[in-house]
């Protein structure tokens, strides 16, 4: 299994973007993310703070992507 590469809110974002997931709303430093199929995420923004792995499995987990699309989806950006 390839290892997870940390990334912050703003590069989680451009990934999530490109699935599809659209901007909701935000509710203290957490923005709800919605694609056209239902599926609601939440990421959190703590600035140039990176997003912990456990985080960012589950949240790619909720996104419904594989660790390697998400490299590839990265390696686009």
């Amino acid at each position: 299994m390839t290892r997870l590469r940390l990334v912050t809110y703003r590069e989680l974002r451009k990934v999530a973007e490109s699935c599809g997931f659209e901007w909701k709303r935000r509710q203290g430093s957490h923005n709800s993310f919605k694609n056209p199929e239902g599926r609601i995420i939440v990421i959190p923004d703590h600035g140039a703070q990176v997003i912990v792995r456990p985080l960012l499995r589950k949240i790619l987990r909720d996104m419904g992507i594989s660790v390697d699309e998400y490299h590839k989806i990265l390696e686009k950006l």
